[in-house]
């Protein structure tokens, strides 16, 4: 395929286990010499890590590919990731390179070795072969990084197509973590975020624990602040909500998959709780920890859910003392399931549906913020100049605005919570330092 070029483009869709692994092969592109440059600028790579959660990420997956292809035409485009895992025939004729989720760590090999065939354009493996752990962190921005701590899943929900994407539930080390974590605090980074595809499961390859995993990164020095990027219910323990909640470091901060509050549904989806136990873990929480954000996730439209059924979801999110709702309207992914059941939910419902859930969200939301009013907090700022603004998150993610200043970049302050902006944000005063941020 030729030589190596020189310069290359990243874009990532999807989640944050994505993003820490675009982030670490970026720097080993660098490494060997390679130049980064943005996405919308002219480069001789461009590599797409897709997401096939939903249609519309595999739609802006094409729409990128095709767009790339319109406007750099002699470039050399390769996708990889999820989508490119699934169904790299749907992919081949715009990419010049399909990598599946395993090879991505190999890449390389197939830009820079030109002894593999040209006329080969499709390198995946089967799901039950994608047995590798490859170890990611990203770096970009100077505040957090999400760090890579497990990859697969054994759950085989009924509507999912991660287990197919990225195999077998499988994890990294304690050892290996803790190294990782310790170079992030190197770096100058004050916040992890604690990714995976399934966090909870961490140690079922290593004979090790989560809690144990979270015990050992609480010692790292240089690291100021840890959150958990999403745990599955049956697997947040009373031990581990304990822990958070007498750890300094390991912030009030949980995002729990609900999906659906009707048991038949979460049956049919093959959720392995109930809501009686999902309306437990969030009253623990409150027992212990009463600032706490709690986001939740919920599908809705899934086949065979009922109007009934949606109101008995309705009313028990309504019942739970959460924070924010992460809305997803269902949509067949090929190969599940729940691709194959009958009773399927008209687009225009699922629609209506997801706008009452997003109106939902928005009420827990602002009832949150409402509560946070005059409170103080720990907010870290991050480097970003948004029209003026600069934006941190205090230990319970709250967001504060402060006019720019780049001296606060990727510090730690404690502030006041003031007023709530119309555009759904704090402005504060510095409560430590007495410098105060006017109300805008």
């Amino acid at each position: 395929m030729g030589a190596p070029k020189n310069t290359v483009a990243w874009y990532t869709l999807g989640c944050k286990l994505n993003f820490s692994e675009s982030s670490s092969l970026a720097r080993k592109f660098e490494e060997k010499g390679y130049t980064l440059v943005d996405i919308q600028d002219s480069a001789d790579i461009y590599i797409i890590n897709s997401c096939a959660v939903t249609v519309q990420a595999e739609r802006k997956t094409r729409q990128t590919m095709r767009k790339i292809r319109k406007q750099h035409p002699g470039a050399l485009i390769i996708i990889t990731g999820c989508y490119a895992q699934l169904r790299a025939d749907e992919l081949k004729a715009e990419a010049d390179i399909v990598l599946g989720n395993d090879e991505k760590f190999r890449i390389f090999d197939y830009i820079e070795n030109v002894t593999i065939p040209s006329d080969e354009t499709v390198y995946t493996k089967r799901f039950n072969q994608l047995q590798r752990f490859d170890p990611a962190f990203s770096t970009k921005g100077r505040t957090r990084s999400f760090l890579k701590i497990q990859d697969g899943c054994d759950h085989w929900c009924t509507y999912c197509t991660i287990p197919m994407a990225r195999g077998r539930s499988r994890n990294d080390t304690i050892k290996n973590i803790t190294a990782e974590a310790r170079e992030i605090a190197r770096q100058g980074f004050k916040e992890i975020v604690l990714t995976g595809v399934n966090v909870g499961d961490f140690g079922k390859s290593t004979g090790e624990s989560f809690i144990s995993l979270l015990r050992k990164l609480d010692e790292i020095p240089g690291i100021s602040r840890y959150r958990i990027s999403s745990i599955e219910p049956e697997l947040l323990t009373d031990e581990i909500i304990q822990f958070t909640a007498n750890s300094r470091k390991f912030l009030p901060h949980y995002h729990i998959p609900l999906q659906s509050g009707n048991n038949e549904i979460l049956k049919k989806m093959n959720r392995p709780y109930t809501r009686e136990l999902f309306a437990g873990r969030i009253q623990k929480i409150r027992e212990i920890l009463p600032e706490a954000f709690i986001g939740i996730d919920v599908i809705t439209g899934f086949p065979g859910e009922d109007e009934a059924h949606f109101i008995d979801t309705y009313n028990f999110i309504d019942s739970l003392d959460i924070s924010f709702l992460h809305v997803f309207s269902y949509s067949d992914r090929p190969g599940t399931q729940s691709a194959g059941f009958q009773n399927k939910i008209p687009g225009n419902k699922i629609k209506t549906r997801s706008e009452k859930l997003h109106e939902l969200s928005e009420k827990k939301h602002q009832k949150f913020y409402k509560a946070q009013k005059g409170k103080t907090g720990q907010a870290l700022f991050e480097n970003q100049d948004n029209n003026g603004w600069m934006f941190g998150f205090t230990e319970n993610y709250t967001k504060v605005g402060v006019p720019f200043n780049e001296k606060l970049s990727n510090t730690i302050k404690q502030v006041k919570l003031k007023h709530i902006h119309p555009e759904g944000f704090f402005t504060a005063e510095f409560s430590s330092d007495k410098i105060r941020i006017k109300n805008i």
